[in-house]
């Protein structure tokens, strides 16, 4: 990404993927307990391997945005110079 805007709503759209995985994560965990206490025993199981699923991708998400940034910081600052 050479442009900065292009960077910034590369950067917004992830930040924003995050954040609508983490209110899946939030939704399977109250399903879970929901099913738990219904005593479906089936179904905990299978929430937590969607959310397992989720939090694997949300790190690899997080871990490619805090590159991409200092990507564009290095770039921003070998300009500056």
């Amino acid at each position: 990404m050479r442009d900065r805007h292009q960077g910034t709503i590369l950067f917004t759209a992830f930040l924003w993927l995050i954040g609508i995985s983490v209110v899946i994560q939030l939704w399977l965990l109250a399903a879970a307990l929901d099913a738990l206490l219904a005593g479906h025993r089936e179904v905990p199981v299978s929430a937590a391997i969607a959310s397992l699923v989720l939090f694997l991708v949300n790190g690899g998400l997080l871990i490619f945005v805090l590159s991409f940034d200092r990507r564009i910081r290095r770039a921003d600052d070998a300009k500056r110079k």
